[in-house]
């Protein structure tokens, strides 16, 4: 989506400047989060949540925010189309099953 594109650096940056909210949030989601199995993240952005959670995987429309991901060391996807989303989701979920299998 072009509007993430425009905006990804303010989209961290306000992380940057509100740490407290942030860091609430991520607490918050730690305590829901289960501690075993693997994570994908929809709407990963930059990976601001997944890296410290421990998400391998994520999925986003914007390749600037999903550049950013990259660097940290997240799996990400572009989703763009209609159903992309759910073609992704199955393909995670048969790669997980056959690394199960295996």
């Amino acid at each position: 989506m072009k509007i993430f594109d425009k905006y990804y650096k303010k989209y961290d940056l306000w992380y940057e400047r509100n740490r407290f909210a942030y860091l609430s949030e991520l607490e918050a989601i730690k305590k829901v989060l289960p501690k075993k199995g693997k994570g994908l993240e929809i709407g990963v952005g930059t990976a601001r949540f997944a890296k410290p959670l421990g998400i391998k995987y994520g999925i986003d429309p914007s390749k600037k925010m999903l550049e950013i991901a990259k660097k940290k060391g997240v799996n990400v996807r572009l989703g763009m189309e209609k159903n992309y989303l759910l073609k992704t989701l199955l393909l995670i979920m048969l790669q997980l099953l056959l690394l199960s299998v295996l």
